[in-house]
């Protein structure tokens, strides 16, 4: 998952969207590692084995990254659905691919490369695969910039050309887990726009004050805490007075308030970050967590408090929940019965137009505004 400072498939969409961007992260400590990328790590290099070496799947479990273990858990959840993913793809085995590939743009953007999850071949469609193995934001293949970055950059390195040679159509396939697949099918000649535009953003961000533009792209942005176009927006919202703005300010507000929740977060994990590198942040300073008691030896408690109150009172039973129930079934290939669970709000929450849940009815008030018609 090796891609340049420039630009690669994870950052394509920003240095397109926000050339200036590309100079404010290169001022940005490198960013540590966490047990989720560890964990994700883990899972890419594992299923390259599978597909590189033909290694039995079951034998994955237990391989080990940084302090991340391939579990049971782990590999029916995401490792094996994964799989399976691109089995539907290719039903009859007929795919010729190539696993974990650097590739790059040689001469036409010098320093600029990045590494494939999965390329394929059948007849004449070009696949490009991209395994998602987080539980965060779902990812559309529709017009990914990342997907068409591995699909030019591919196109231009020798050792997987072959994939895209004379293809007449080319499938671009996000695999996620937790989501399922995403697929959109596009042309060599929509990857060859795309790769004019690329080089025209790379253009642009290698030149003084190049411009920045905020949106969507800025969630995954290093520089968000240095930003200008950020921190300007951070200045105006506490500047706004927030009595008796009507509902279509307050719309357009919160469509920014997004953008300000990741500033937040990421000023934050940047500052603890300077703290633990022993960089005194003025006004804050580093403290230890709120204790939590626990048993210096559980068994060796039970022995003694047994003897001060009866056993059956120091411990609890609790059926395990729902989710934890299907998978302990899922292992005994057993489905859960229809009729034992149901689900349960634990209230309201805010979200845009565009989300696929319906909105709530407010009964009490519209009930209210019902009777007083009738009055």
């Amino acid at each position: 998952m090796k891609h340049s400072n420039i630009v690669g498939g994870s950052t394509a969409k920003r240095v397109m969207e926000c050339p200036g961007s590309v100079a404010l992260v290169a001022k940005m400590p490198p960013k540590p590692s966490s047990q989720y990328a560890d964990e994700g790590t883990l899972l890419h290099n594992a299923i390259a084995d599978y597909f590189d070496s033909g290694v039995a799947p079951h034998e994955l479990i237990g391989r080990t990254f940084e302090k991340q273990v391939l579990t049971q858990d782990l590999f029916d959840n995401k490792m094996l659905p994964a799989i399976q993913a691109l089995d539907a793809l290719d039903p009859d085995n007929k795919m010729e691919y190539a696993v974990e590939t650097l590739v790059s743009f040689g001469d036409l953007l010098p320093d600029v490369f990045g590494s494939t999850d999965f390329l394929g071949r059948i007849d004449d469609t070009a696949y490009v695969v991209d395994w998602k193995f987080g539980d965060g934001v779902r990812v559309d293949a529709t017009e990914n910039p990342q997907l068409m970055f591995y699909a030019a950059a591919s196109m231009r390195t020798p050792s997987v050309d072959w994939v895209f040679k004379d293809a007449a159509k080319i499938k671009c396939v996000i695999v996620q887990p937790r989501y399922g697949v995403s697929q959109w099918e596009t042309t060599p000649a929509r990857i060859a726009q795309f790769e004019k535009d690329l080089v025209k953003a790379v253009k642009k961000a290698q030149k003084p004050n190049a411009k920045l533009n905020a949106g969507d792209h800025c969630r995954w942005c290093a520089a968000k805490p240095i930003c200008p176009v950020m921190t300007g927006a951070v200045d105006r919202a506490l500047r706004t007075p927030l009595e008796n703005l009507p509902a279509e300010a307050i719309g357009a507000y919160l469509k920014n308030a997004e953008l300000l929740e990741e500033w937040i977060k990421g000023i934050r994990a940047l500052a603890i970050q300077m703290m633990e590198n022993s960089v005194t942040v003025p006004g804050y300073k580093l403290v230890a967590k709120r204790g939590v008691r626990q048993w210096v030896d559980e068994t060796a408690a039970v022995k003694v408090l047994a003897k001060l109150v009866p056993e059956t009172e120091l411990m609890e039973v609790s059926v395990l929940s729902p989710a934890k129930i299907e998978k302990v079934l899922k292992k005994h290939k057993v489905e859960l019965p229809e009729g034992l669970i149901v689900s349960v709000s634990s209230g309201t929450t805010m979200a845009s137009e565009d989300d696929p849940r319906p909105a709530v009815m407010q009964i009490g008030q519209q009930l209210t505004a019902a009777l007083s018609k009738l009055v």
